[in-house]
């Protein structure tokens, strides 16, 4: 689990992980069951306060997104599912709504925005098939 904290960031360190942690579960990095970095030693690698890390951890964890057991340690949650396809179905829609006043604004039609889109999908699928090949 690696995560890249901006310390000039106007968004608080805690909530830069909060982020990073729902984002790895979001997309299937982090599945249900995989073991989360211990607050100590995830404080160390970050060169942040325990104090912080634990902020986010209880914050994960009343969001169900992350859980703990005594003497085994902290893990992806299986609870909250739903709610997280749920917040990832609306993170993807905000951006889309966001992309259709933008098309708007600018005059593309329905179809140039879609023939857009289709494009740099296609585009994007290409890189990828470079870079994992």
């Amino acid at each position: 689990m690696e995560l890249i904290i901006n310390h000039n960031s106007s968004q608080p360190i805690y909530e830069q992980i909060v982020g990073q942690i729902k984002d790895m579960v979001m997309t299937g990095e982090l599945r249900p069951g995989d073991p989360i970095t211990s607050v100590r030693v995830l404080a160390k690698e970050l060169r942040i306060g325990v104090l912080t890390v634990q902020k986010a951890y209880d914050r994960l964890q009343r969001e169900q997104v992350i859980e703990s057991v005594v003497g085994k340690g902290t893990f992806v949650s299986d609870r909250n599912l739903a709610r997280i396809e749920e917040e990832k179905d609306l993170l993807i829609e905000e951006k889309a709504r966001d992309l259709i006043e933008l098309s708007r604004r600018y005059g593309l039609s329905r179809a140039e925005l879609i023939r857009f889109i289709e494009l740099l999908y296609d585009q994007d699928e290409g890189e990828k098939e470079i870079t994992d090949g």
